[in-house]
């Protein structure tokens, strides 16, 4: 005799094929997913019946009050579910009864059917395309699941649940919004009218357990040699903006940089969702606030950025610079504030230069393209350019320092240069070396009494840099 859970669902499917192809409509079984589900005569569909338990269990319990008392909750929500089972009459096995209880627990105290996807550190992204699409990135791919969401509605309790502990707000006048989740990872969340698909979610993953620049070295993002360099570059105060595409590893890099600043530092971190992970003793983490429901409360990175100056910081990390919080950060910079930190959305270490130009620009002021360009070289000591590759691993392309400004435009020359040997079985062979050049700001390391070894950025004849 069939169990209820065999009746209710259609069975494990085969996966598609290429993990970037438009998958079929049946869905793939994951080692995460959920089943999915079909009508039945007895009692309807799994999730109704999931529904009218969760209705009477959250009737019966305070959970806003007792949330902090997990196992207790837990405890309370087990007897009341026995206690519903029985008076429903509704005949489950041991396996269905526990998978259910998984699901109401979930719901309740958690984020539903994300609650596994969270916990799997295989995963580092969620993508959720409305009620009826699920992907995730595992190993740099993505991958089609199985519809885990009962409807739009349900996508959207699980939304709110998201952005409501943080103060923001998501509805048709603000119809989208960023977010975190307790542990740091990124939530981005667009919802209808602006959505014509339904709601959709992407959440971007962080590790656990914080990524060091061993990790990095094993993963092969970068070299043994330029892990040395950039260490020595962060300790010695040297000003550094991260560049790269979206979801190339420019946070995640960031993160790794501002582990060698040393401890007794007083550092300020501006984000717009807060999702550095910094280890050290004296840290200041601020946060952008959007605009509220009565128009007013909002809170930009510039003007964090420029209140972050009467805090008497050693170092200002900015999560990302974006529009004309350019300028307030190159002024902090070139004030005083040696060591700071930042990414930026870019293709190139050239095309860096011309972005921070631009949005320079959008802070209004009428500044002429020599006097911003000025700036930035004063200001902008190093970039260093990470990269997302084909096979999904991410690269440190460039490390680059710049220099000055020559015929008119900003003149950067390459310390490290990823020399890119080509795929070989659908993997990226290459490494990061030196390109020979001597850089100016090995005087400020030496300044610092941090001693580099300049060998190991000679490729047989060192060319030496412009002061």
């Amino acid at each position: 005799m069939p169990s209820i859970l065999d009746r209710l669902s259609t069975g494990p499917q085969t996966p598609t094929t290429g993990p970037l192809d438009k998958p079929e409509i049946t869905p793939v079984v994951d080692k995460v997913s959920s089943t999915p589900v079909t009508k039945t005569d007895a009692s309807g569909t799994m999730f109704e019946l999931k529904d009218r338990i969760q209705t009477k269990l959250l009737a019966e319990l305070d959970i806003e009050k007792d949330i902090v008392k997990t196992e207790e909750v837990k405890k309370r929500i087990q007897v009341l579910f026995q206690q519903i089972l029985d008076e429903e009459k509704i005949p489950l096995s041991k396996f269905e009864k526990g998978k259910l209880f998984e699901q109401i627990i979930a719901e309740i105290m958690g984020y539903g059917p994300l609650e596994p996807l969270l916990q799997d550190e295989t995963i580092t992204e969620i993508m959720v395309n409305g009620a009826t699409e699920l992907f995730i990135e595992r190993d740099g791919k993505l991958v089609r699941l199985p519809n885990l969401f009962e409807s739009n509605e349900h996508l959207m309790r699980i939304i709110e649940k998201i952005v409501a502990p943080l103060g923001r707000r998501i509805d048709e006048t603000s119809p989208y919004v960023d977010a975190r989740l307790p542990d740091g990872s990124r939530v981005n969340a667009v919802i209808p009218p602006i959505s014509l698909i339904g709601p959709v979610l992407t959440i971007r993953k962080f590790a656990k357990n914080p990524i060091t620049i061993e990790k990095l070295i094993q993963l092969r993002t970068l070299s043994p040699d330029a892990a040395f360099f950039i260490k020595a570059c962060v300790e010695a105060k040297i000003n550094i903006l991260v560049s790269g595409g979206t979801g190339s590893g420019k946070t995640t890099l960031l993160n790794v940089l501002s582990s060698f600043i040393p401890d007794d530092e007083r550092i300020i971190t501006i984000e717009n969702a807060a999702e550095l992970q910094l280890r050290q003793e004296h840290i200041v983490t601020l946060e952008s606030r959007p605009i509220n429901i009565e128009g007013k409360g909002e809170v930009t990175i510039r003007e964090l950025v420029t209140n972050s100056l009467r805090m008497r910081p050693d170092r200002i990390i900015v999560g990302e610079i974006r529009d004309g919080a350019a300028l307030d950060m190159l002024q902090a910079m070139n004030t005083g504030h040696d060591g700071s930190m930042s990414t930026l959305h870019s293709n190139s270490p050239k095309d860096t230069m011309a972005r921070l130009e631009t949005m320079v620009l959008m802070a209004g002021m009428d500044l002429p393209a020599r006097a911003i360009r000025e700036q930035i070289c004063s200001a902008i000591n190093l970039v260093i350019h990470i990269e997302r590759m084909r096979d999904g691993t991410r690269k440190i392309t460039s490390i680059s320092e710049v220099l000055g400004i020559v015929d008119g435009n900003i003149n950067i020359a390459d310390i490290f240069k990823f020399e890119n040997q080509g795929y070989h079985n659908g993997k990226l062979h290459g490494q990061l070396k030196p390109t020979g050049y001597c850089p100016v700001l090995l005087e400020k390391i030496e300044a610092a009494g941090i001693s580099f070894p300049v060998k190991m950025l000679s490729t047989g004849v060192l060319i030496p840099g412009n002061s």
